[in-house]
């Protein structure tokens, strides 16, 4: 029977000699709880790969190659229902070191940088306040500064192996990024990371089984989706290397094993987004048996309990025998103690580099509910990173010469619809949308009010725009405290409520108007966003739109600039669109560019303006290159000239 360890909350504490007070008082009482019963921390290592989901032997894939991953679930728990909270490795990653949503962290926007408070800690923090030795190995990628308190060593060498007492417990991550979409979309990469498969490791692209129905069935596309395994056996031995060190060092069965991967495959329609193909990913543990507590992570079991990334860490937290922070709102699922099992999953999708798409995701076992909160935005917005792929580049073509099937031709529709229901079980690839189904009516009401309560509880800050974001966090100190502040405890509500309203239709609009004149900015951007979304039938809005293009928030008057073109009043917008292109931030200017990028020909009085963004600008992320994207794609489309990618 395993010896209890005695688990521990763990607090700021003052400092004694340079050394945390806490951290001399936890590894005292460690010890002697350790001695008292004979027991020994479990080490514990994380082994995670980019951009892939579940095509593994173990998971039933008929085409895998991966006997490594294949062996350890068969020694382990393979979950069937495990889930990141987006469908891109930033936020994704920031929610897992965490426990966190990015959306509560203000971490959601892709290559963003937010700061954390000072009650969030990245969990490894609270391990090596325990004694752990934590490393990292090749990745961090939260979207926020890693504290120092982090990690023991994280960079490329980073290995439990130098930790300099060989008795001291470890945490150890691992990270491949072979399998990173530029893995598939770049050959030389493809080729150096696939050079050491056999001839039996390879695969024919012409026999694969599996192709999305979403995807054109030509050959450059079966070459991507044939890279995607190569890279995946690739990863295998990979990680079967790693494994093999851990027997060598006598370590085996010391160690918990984890693996996972961040997001989804690196492949349109998956990556960057909430449907399973870019939320559903492989996790497999392997729990040595002086370590397991009864009827958890038998060898060669499966569990279809609901996983979402922020899990991981409370899990490792669990499993090591320390207490989970009360800010963090993952759920350990493995170790003592356990909470019930979780009902629902989340995920959210907000700016993908330069272009924005707030969607929200809630899943039960088997039907994923999706609400889009930016409907009248096309399903494919182009983006730069997502272009250069191969299959981007081959959908673009089937879809310009009219060749695509039903299914990928679907998603080059102008607009989306408000809300999108699956029912993955009889519809694993998500293309039957039974959101007006009558019979489906009980289950979309359901999912479509867990979805908002959780909106509200997280206080989700990717319904704040993000340039009143960034502002009001060099106000407060970060992003996290911005809808937890008691001067307005109303806030959260009222900006869920309005935000919902602004993509719900003309009866709305009595709520929109006031939400134009409410105390906060961001409750306004939505009002004007959704007077806008109404489109002409709202004219009877146009004094009060007209009154907030001198709003003190520069976003909320590009909101309304945009209402105004919507509204069939393009002359009276552009003048707002052009003077917050030039002279706004970084973000507002970003907003501007992608107004007058929707507005097509209404925007060539103001070309010469467009032009001039084009030009970088210094301080800024990548000098501003987010805009001069934006800008680009919209002066080719204006001018017949070739998307250059700048």
């Amino acid at each position: 029977m395993k010896a209890p360890i005695q688990r521990m909350p763990f607090r700021a504490t003052p400092q004694l000699s340079g050394i945390p007070v806490l951290r001399l008082a936890a590894l005292l009482l460690a010890s002697l709880t350790l001695q008292a019963f004979g027991a020994k921390q479990p080490n514990i290592l994380w082994l995670c790969a980019e951009d892939i989901s579940p095509h593994f032997g173990c998971y039933g894939d008929p085409h895998a190659i991966t006997p490594h991953v294949d062996t350890l679930a068969s020694q382990g728990v393979r979950y069937s229902h495990a889930f990141t909270t987006a469908g891109v490795c930033a936020p994704s990653r920031s929610a897992i070191i965490t426990g966190m949503y990015q959306t509560t962290l203000g971490t959601q926007h892709m290559r963003g940088n937010a700061r954390l408070p000072d009650s969030v800690k990245p969990f490894p923090t609270y391990l090596r306040n325990a004694g752990y030795y934590c490393s990292n190995n090749g990745k961090e990628d939260y979207q926020f500064k890693t504290p120092t308190s982090t990690w023991d060593d994280s960079s490329a060498k980073a290995h439990w192996r130098k930790r300099p007492d060989k008795e001291q417990p470890f945490f150890a991550v691992f990270n491949f990024t072979g399998c990173h979409e530029s893995g598939i979309a770049n050959e030389g990469k493809y080729k150096s990371v696939t050079a050491k498969l056999t001839p039996e490791q390879r695969q024919d692209a012409k026999a694969l089984t599996t192709l999305p129905p979403y995807y054109p069935d030509t050959p450059v596309v079966r070459e991507a989706w044939k890279r995607n395994y190569e890279l995946i056996t690739a990863m295998d031995a990979w990680a079967g290397n790693l494994i093999d060190q851990l027997k060598k060092d006598g370590l085996y069965e010391d160690t918990i094993i984890f693996f996972w991967s961040d997001h989804g495959i690196g492949l349109p329609r998956a990556k960057r987004w909430l449907y399973d193909s870019g939320t559903r990913v492989p996790l497999v543990i392997r729990i040595p048996e002086k370590f397991r507590e009864k009827d958890q992570a038998a060898p060669n079991t499966v569990s279809d309990r609901l996983v979402s990334g922020i899990d991981f860490g409370p899990t490792v937290l669990n499993l090591a025998g320390l207490d989970i922070p009360g800010t963090m709102q993952g759920e350990p699922f493995l170790g003592p103690d356990l909470p019930a099992a979780r009902e629902y999953v989340f995920g959210a999708r907000d700016r993908m580099d330069e272009r924005y798409d707030i969607i929200r995701m809630v899943r039960d076992h088997r039907f994923k509910y999706i609400r889009n909160y930016e409907p009248l935005k096309p399903y494919y917005q182009f983006m730069n990173s997502a272009e250069t792929g191969a299959t981007m580049k081959e959908l673009r073509k089937g879809h310009l010469a009219g060749t695509l099937p039903p299914a990928a031709e679907y998603y080059f529709s102008p607009t989306k619809p408000v809300e999108e229901l699956y029912d993955t079980e009889t519809d694993p690839h998500e293309i039957n949308n039974l959101a007006e189904n009558p019979r489906y009516r009980e289950i979309l009401l359901r999912l479509r009010k867990t979805h908002l309560e959780w909106v509200k509880e997280t206080r989700d800050t990717g319904l704040i725009a993000e340039p009143i974001l960034v502002a009001r966090e060099k106000e407060i100190g970060n992003r996290y405290e911005i809808l937890r502040q008691t001067k307005d405890e109303t806030l959260p509500a009222r900006l869920s409520q309005t935000a919902d309203a602004a993509s719900s239709g003309p009866d709305h609009l009595p709520e929109l108007l006031k939400a134009l004149a409410d105390r906060d900015a961001a409750v306004r951007y939505w009002g004007a966003t959704g007077i806008g979304n109404i489109g002409p039938s709202a004219k009877k809005a146009l004094p009060q739109i007209r009154e907030r293009l001198k709003d003190d928030s520069p976003v909320v008057r590009i909101a309304a600039a945009r209402a105004l073109a919507r509204l069939g009043l393009p002359q009276e917008a552009l003048p707002t669109l052009t003077q917050e292109l030039d002279k706004g931030e970084q973000w507002e200017r970003l907003h501007a560019a992608i107004v007058l990028d929707e507005m097509d020909e209404e925007a060539r009085p103001v070309l010469e303006e467009m032009r001039k963004a084009l030009t970088p600008r210094k301080g800024l992320y990548a000098n501003g290159k987010y805009v001069v994207r934006v800008i680009n794609r919209a002066l080719n489309q204006l001018e017949g000239t070739s998307n250059r990618v700048p």
